[in-house]
């Protein structure tokens, strides 16, 4: 597959199609919140919501006071969705257009968040290169909390195959690096009023490697 392919299918989506046209939008991104939370960072503190399209992550973020936040997708639609959303409020946040595989951080992270991006990653060189600038981006004993789909989760999405995983699965992923701290799963509800059946795991940065 051409590696422009994924950045032009997701740049239709988001011009073609409105919030309540795909199954990912969340009115309140209360298990993500509750992560962020449960890490007890300064409001100081720099956060990353990878693949965060026009997620409304970031509104709840600047809400609580959040000083650093910075959001990255492929795709420059989805971001100048978010933006003209938050009005004024945008220019508090580092928008990055760039694919996860590609992108080398210019600082690091306290808080690496993910949700539903990690899963699209379907060969064993785009999980290497995400976890390879996960390992880059991440200050040491700072926190990543990726969502993918379970076992029982959807096969595709948007159209995509994804990889789905189990607490076991996901966790030796991260083995190098990382250092499991929870996990639970959770059935997202789509606008569409399907069930989605969603695996989140945190984990602490560790180690040198």
């Amino acid at each position: 597959m051409e590696t422009n392919v994924p950045k032009k299918h997701w740049e239709t989506i988001y011009q073609t199609k409105q919030a309540d046209q795909v199954s990912w939008t969340q009115a309140i991104p209360a298990t993500s919140l509750a992560f962020i939370q449960q890490a007890q960072l300064p409001k100081s503190a720099r956060i990353i919501d990878i693949g965060g399209g026009d997620s409304h992550l970031v509104d709840f973020l600047l809400d609580e006071g959040y000083e650093h936040i910075s959001v990255l997708d492929i795709s420059e639609a989805a971001l100048s969705r978010a933006k003209k959303r938050l009005g004024n409020w945008a220019d508090r946040v580092e928008w990055i257009v760039s694919d996860i595989t590609e992108y080398r951080p210019e600082s690091l992270f306290d808080f690496w968040h993910d949700r539903a991006a990690f899963h699209f990653m379907n060969t064993a060189d785009q999980i290497s290169r995400y976890l390879a600038t996960a390992r880059l981006g991440v200050v040491p004993n700072g926190y990543v909390t990726i969502g993918t789909f379970s076992e029982s989760g959807p096969e595709k999405c948007s159209g995509l195959p994804v990889r789905r995983y189990s607490e076991e699965t996901l966790t030796k992923e991260l083995l190098r690096g990382f250092r499991k701290i929870h996990c639970i799963t959770e059935d997202h509800i789509t606008p569409f009023q399907t069930s989605q059946n969603f695996l989140f795991c945190s984990f602490q940065r560790s180690g040198l490697n």
